[in-house]
């Protein structure tokens, strides 16, 4: 379950590596086994920002109970200030499936549609990247980097609204395959924005 995709910039073949194994003791202590040391959630999560697998078992029963520990990762992240990534609709719609004949489609949708975002997040690092020769030349005064930070917040936003991918008996059909063409098109168009701002650049 945990690190089943590298994260971004993570090195080539550390998340299809042998998953690290954490124990979780009586006292709530984390031991990583191959560091032979303990560790805390917040070393766990920069595991997985790394791209490191790790499975979490408990030591007195052999239990695997990484998706406990990878959900109290998402709590102690959450708690964070300024670092909210679950809408409180999200979550609201999320608690509601519990339960719901539709209970067993969601984890499925969840996984296709984070992959997805990765997949258009990778994109547009690699348009970045190909467009900007890999950095910003650009001062932060510039007049187009707010908009093109106000073209990414609305491409953050579309992807997490699909997050709400069933509608309930009393809402109406959600948008589907359209909100991921409005996505690619937000993309395409962030393309043709770099584009212009380097052909601007070299003509300055």
């Amino acid at each position: 379950m945990a690190g089943n995709a590298a994260a971004p910039g993570a090195p080539a073949g550390e998340a299809g590596g042998t998953p690290v194994v954490v124990k979780k003791y009586a006292n709530r202590r984390l031991y990583n086994t191959e560091a032979s040391s303990y560790v805390t959630l917040d070393d766990l999560a920069k595991m997985i920002r790394q791209g490191r697998d790790f499975v979490v078992y408990d030591a007195k029963t052999g239990d695997d109970i990484t998706r406990s520990v990878l959900t109290q990762i998402i709590v102690e992240e959450e708690s964070k200030g300024g670092q909210n990534l679950l809408p409180t609709t999200f979550l609201r719609q999320l608690i509601g499936y519990y339960g719901d004949n539709l209970q067993g489609l969601v984890p499925r949708y969840l996984e296709f549609a984070m992959a997805a975002f990765g997949r258009q997040q990778d994109q547009m690092r690699r348009t970045m990247e190909q467009t900007m020769g890999g950095f910003m030349p650009f001062p932060a005064s510039f007049p187009n980097l707010e908009e093109m930070g106000k073209q990414n917040m609305a491409m953050m936003e579309r992807a997490m609204s699909l997050f709400a991918p069933f509608a309930r008996r009393d809402e109406a059909p959600s948008g589907g395959p359209g909100e991921v063409d409005a996505l690619k098109a937000e993309v395409e168009a962030l393309r043709r924005e770099l584009a212009a701002l380097r052909q601007t650049r070299g003509k300055a």
